[in-house]
């Protein structure tokens, strides 16, 4: 296999962990509520908020007795392009 098509790969792999665990963090904050005022707390929910947002528009149905389930789709749907996309490219 040509060794830039493995690099990509792997680099698109990396990106897909990093953003679960950002999403994890980001479930995880809204339980405790911090100051939205951090730089880190505003920078996680810039980079989660618009896929929530969408999440919840396409799929209104997610929030059940105040609990929003969306961070589950969106890590769901991760580790599937994830492994897709790791199957079908590297065999």
């Amino acid at each position: 296999m040509n060794a830039f098509i493995y690099s990509i790969v792997q680099l698109l792999h990396t990106v897909i962990n990093v953003y679960i665990w950002i999403v994890i963090i980001a479930a995880l904050l809204s339980f405790v509520r911090p100051d939205p005022s951090n730089p880190i707390v505003q920078f996680i929910y810039r980079i989660t908020e618009p896929v929530y947002r969408v999440i919840r528009q396409k799929m209104p149905f997610l929030i059940v007795g105040g609990i929003d389930l969306s961070p589950i789709v969106i890590i769901l749907g991760l580790q599937f392009i994830d492994t897709l996309m790791m199957r079908a490219l590297l065999g």
